[in-house]
């Protein structure tokens, strides 16, 4: 059953950051990019319920991005399968087995030891896994990613690969970043696409949250990831 204003009015601001988000999306696309252009919205769903992701859901957005295995894998039989899933956290190679079957895309892949068990347990499942690439662009200690320098050898080792498809890059530049950090990335997304790799569709730059979303999509991207902007403050979850 469709989840509608009425039926969960604690919900409504949901609705409402949800049409302010599609309007600057569209607005900036608008400024900065042609009009046949495409930017995906992602919803992130760390400590967020159940119930107002279906209700998002409802609503239109269409794509997931859980941080989480073990929050993940508590919550994943109540989301509506309407949606997408991509996993977008740091994630363990121990980790994969459980994610291998329920998540479109791996967006964190950042070293060829998780590379070579994603493609392991891809090809034990007989399926391509869809991954990104995920770039420390600001070569902060707290987050994963691996260096802008070793780019270019990673994507050529994961290329050999045979059950893993290298999609595109993501990365969370530095709060208050500079816009040459955004560009920075566009121009390393630009390159691998002109590179004669095997196994690579270069299709995606998975780049902006929810304070820097707009200016993201002025240097390239084409999938931005909201959670506090659309849900509100996290709430954390005991899982």
């Amino acid at each position: 059953m469709c989840q509608t204003v009425n039926n969960y009015p604690e919900f409504k601001y949901i609705l409402e950051n949800y049409k302010e988000i599609c309007y600057n999306i569209e607005n900036a696309k608008s400024k900065y990019r042609k009009s046949n252009e495409v930017i995906n919205l992602m919803a992130v769903t760390k400590t967020v319920e159940p119930e107002k992701i279906n209700f998002a859901i409802s609503q239109g957005v269409s794509l997931l991005g859980e941080n989480r295995v073990q929050e993940y894998l508590s919550k994943k039989e109540q989301y509506n399968k309407k949606a997408e899933v991509h996993f977008i956290g740091h994630l363990q190679t121990n980790k994969v087995k459980y994610i291998i079957n329920d998540v479109k895309m791996i967006q964190s892949v950042d070293s060829l030891k998780l590379a070579c068990e994603i493609d392991r347990l891809a090809k034990k499942n007989n399926k391509i896994m869809d991954i990104l690439i995920e770039i420390n662009i600001g070569n902060e200690l707290s987050k994963s990613g691996i260096s802008k320098d070793s780019l270019f050898d990673l994507v050529n080792k994961i290329s050999e690969l045979q059950n893993i498809s290298i999609c595109g890059l993501m990365a969370i530049p530095p709060i208050g970043s500079d816009e040459y950090v955004f560009e920075e990335m566009n121009e390393l997304f630009l390159r691998i696409k002109e590179m004669p790799y095997k196994n690579i569709s270069m299709n995606t730059l998975s780049m902006g949250m929810s304070g820097d979303y707009e200016l993201a999509i002025k240097h390239g991207s084409n999938l931005v990831r909201i959670g506090t902007k659309l849900f509100g403050a996290r709430k954390y979850l005991e899982v």
